[in-house]
């Protein structure tokens, strides 16, 4: 599994989603109740960004339709998204930090 460096941890706002882009593939940062989660930064009911999303006990809501979206998971709490999105592991070295978007074979 290979980690590559996303952001600095003093740049993300508690609560604040951060939209970075890793090796193609767009993700949503969020530093939330003292963790770092990554999550797919599209929505899977309407291909929207989340990061435009709030953030609320430990989920980001879709901005456009309220579908909420587990940090940790990935799976909708609600209606109208029906199918998870893809979370990633996220290592913090220093002010670094790193997520993994590849999967090891």
């Amino acid at each position: 599994m290979a980690f590559v460096k996303a952001c600095a941890l003093s740049e993300l706002e508690s609560d604040t989603p951060k939209r970075v882009e890793i090796e193609g593939t767009p993700v949503s940062l969020v530093h939330t109740e003292g963790e770092v989660f990554a999550i797919n930064d599209i929505c899977s009911h309407a291909n929207v960004s989340l990061s435009e999303g709030e953030v609320e006990d430990c989920a980001i809501e879709c901005w456009l339709h309220g579908s909420s979206f587990d940090l940790r998971t990935g799976k909708p709490s609600g209606l109208p998204a029906t199918r998870p999105v893809p979370v990633y592991p996220v290592k913090i070295e220093g002010d670094d930090v790193l997520v993994s978007v590849t999967q090891e074979s």
